[in-house]
């Protein structure tokens, strides 16, 4: 498109281009004519129905034995306005009680259009913004690449609009934070990220890397700058919450009323793993069956040990980075318009949210989508032959895959291999492109793995005493590669740190002053023989991130880490004379 001249309608090709496969690839309807729950398009649809009918008390009260409401406030919200157009449109859709079940093509196409309207209003702008704020700095062709990247995600695509699941919402409104925060714009980034927690608990997944990343940089802004913003955020977070959840608040309700959405968003009452999904207690459950062997009480306990263990070295890692930058870098006027712990984040948030992905008590398949954002994000701006591309497109694959047996049973095997196949062909994906050969070879078994299971799947019927062996196979085959991009999160992270603050930046002799603007150079500290490192802190001059990514160097059996284009500043500019060699955090 950009040679032929089509540059400037690139955006708007993409986003109707997205828009158009979402609504025709999955014209299906989960669930339908299979009484007595018929499936997600039900959930949705009654919750549409009770939202409109029923005082804001009884929500998270009535009939939970059919489709209970189970998200937090604002999904009910949103639930509402949209049962209250259909209302309008046709008053038999949400009639309460009687239009349970009720199925045809109409009301179908309606609650997928509801879908892909909150997807338009919030998922695209977040990636439109996302794309612009922290790859500002690099070409357009690249922000368009990365544009496309993620609106065509397949397994996103596939839950949300074969499921009526609104996770791009979730995930949208987590895509605006973390691009506020590449601005600078912190108090907004917590506002959009308590949104995020305010209409799916899953978003709790990416709440340690972000509370840990603004209380990082709190530390880093010194006693007087960080503690003005630790207040700020700190009633920011506290009033947005209090705003979601004013209806079961005194005045509006006793304060008992809170009990009600409060024991249906966190469901400790039901199982440590739901059918069989590709994390730790799934897979090792092979072996050891920790249901029998131990209570539910016990298990909760030892999932929230397990995965806040697994979050933990990227909770650390902020917050080290933060105190120990917050005592090399430069001047408090620089503090307040910058934050180089920044390109920890993606790293951070893929760490906390797949820890809780394979840790954690009671996790869906589908919950799979939050990990794999930060590291689309990662992937949408890296070269086709890093290994941050390579192992992001994996992952993406792989996740889709370990969602099968769940999509086998939805009817929506063509879509799954459609989707797939256009997704990787449109980003140029190939593993054999991998420069690591331990990635190449790794991915390449990996899709045998994949392909023999499926080939096994179609020829050969389950033995009647092993009828879930194919799924129990999918979860042995997803699982190590969940955990080996978990335990990669966590390498990159200490990699990333290290180069940061870790190798003792100085305050650089000269300050410069360009347009009236201040800009700071850094000298090189000395570091060990078998790494050299370099930081650039840079803008595009719009306040934007610039591209966050890293890669390692093997150079005549040196390894180098070099850190390409992060700006974090409210319009710093770096003089050309200090500038250190392009930062790439992939």
């Amino acid at each position: 498109m950009h040679k032929q001249g089509f540059r400037d309608w690139v955006v708007v090709i993409a986003i109707l281009l997205s828009a158009l496969v979402k609504w025709c690839s999955l014209n299906v309807c989960i669930g339908r004519a299979m009484p007595p729950m018929f499936g997600d398009y039900e959930a949705q649809r009654h919750w549409m129905e009770l939202t409109i009918h029923l005082p804001i008390h009884q929500w998270y009260t009535y009939d939970l034995e059919y489709w209970g409401l189970d998200y937090p406030p604002l999904t009910a919200y949103i639930s509402w306005i949209c049962g209250v157009v259909g209302f309008w449109v046709n008053p038999e859709w949400v009639a309460l009680f009687k239009s349970r079940g009720f199925e045809d093509d109409a009301s179908k196409n309606f609650l997928r259009a509801t879908v892909l309207v909150w997807d338009l209003l919030i998922y695209v702008p977040a990636v439109i913004l996302f794309t612009r704020t922290w790859q500002g700095n690099r070409s357009t062709r690249t922000q368009h690449v990365a544009l496309l990247t993620l609106l065509l995600q397949p397994a996103l695509l596939i839950v949300d609009f074969g499921h009526f699941q609104y996770n791009s919402v979730m995930l949208g409104f987590t895509l605006l934070a973390v691009a506020c925060f590449g601005s600078g714009n912190d108090l907004l980034g917590a506002f959009f990220f308590v949104q995020s927690l305010g209409f799916k608990q899953m978003a709790l997944y990416y709440a340690p890397a972000i509370g840990s990343y603004l209380l990082a940089k709190c530390v880093y802004l010194g006693s007087t700058n960080g503690t003005r913003l630790l207040v700020r955020l700190a009633f920011v977070t506290t009033a947005s919450f209090f705003f979601l959840f004013l209806p079961w608040l005194p005045p509006f309700a006793p304060l008992s009323a809170i009990l009600g959405p409060i024991t249906r968003i966190f469901p400790f009452s039901r199982g440590l793993f739901e059918d069989k999904v590709a994390n730790f207690w799934c897979a090792s459950n092979v072996l050891f069956k920790w249901r029998v062997w131990f209570s539910r009480e016990v298990l909760v306990k030892l999932s929230a040990g397990l995965t806040a263990i697994g979050f933990a070295p990227s909770v650390i890692g902020l917050l080290y980075n933060g105190f120990k930058l917050s005592k090399v870098a430069p001047s408090a006027n620089d503090k307040a318009t910058s934050s180089p712990i920044l390109p920890l984040l993606p790293y951070a948030l893929l760490g906390s949210a797949m820890s809780f992905f394979l840790f954690s008590f009671q996790v869906h398949e589908k919950t799979i989508l939050v990990p794999l954002l930060p590291l689309t994000l990662l992937l949408s701006s890296a070269a086709n032959d890093s290994f941050t591309f390579q192992l992001g497109v994996l992952v993406n694959n792989v996740a889709t895959f370990s969602m099968w047996p769940l999509l086998k049973k939805d009817g929506v095997a063509v879509q799954y291999f459609a989707l797939i196949l256009l997704w990787n062909r449109l980003i140029g994906y190939s593993p054999l492109d991998a420069t690591s050969v331990l990635l190449r070879y790794g991915s390449l078994a990996t899709y045998a793995a994949c392909i023999f299971l499926h080939l096994a799947e179609a020829l050969i019927p389950p033995p009647a005493r092993l009828p879930d062996i194919y799924a129990v196979l999918n979860v042995l085959i997803s699982t190590p590669v969940f955990a080996f991009a978990w335990l990669w999160s966590i390498k990159r992270g200490v990699e990333v740190g290290w180069a940061l603050g870790g190798l003792g930046i100085t305050q650089g002799a000269a300050k410069l002053k360009t347009a009236g603007e201040r800009t700071t150079s850094f000298s090189r500290a000395r570091v060990p023989s078998d790494v050299s490192a370099s930081i650039a802190s840079a803008s595009n001059g719009n306040g934007s991130a610039g591209g966050f990514s890293s890669a390692l160097v093997e150079k005549q059996g040196m390894r180098s880490l070099r850190l390409k284009s992060t700006g974090y500043s409210q319009g710093r500019q770096l003089s050309s004379r200090t500038m250190s060699p392009a930062m790439d955090l992939h």
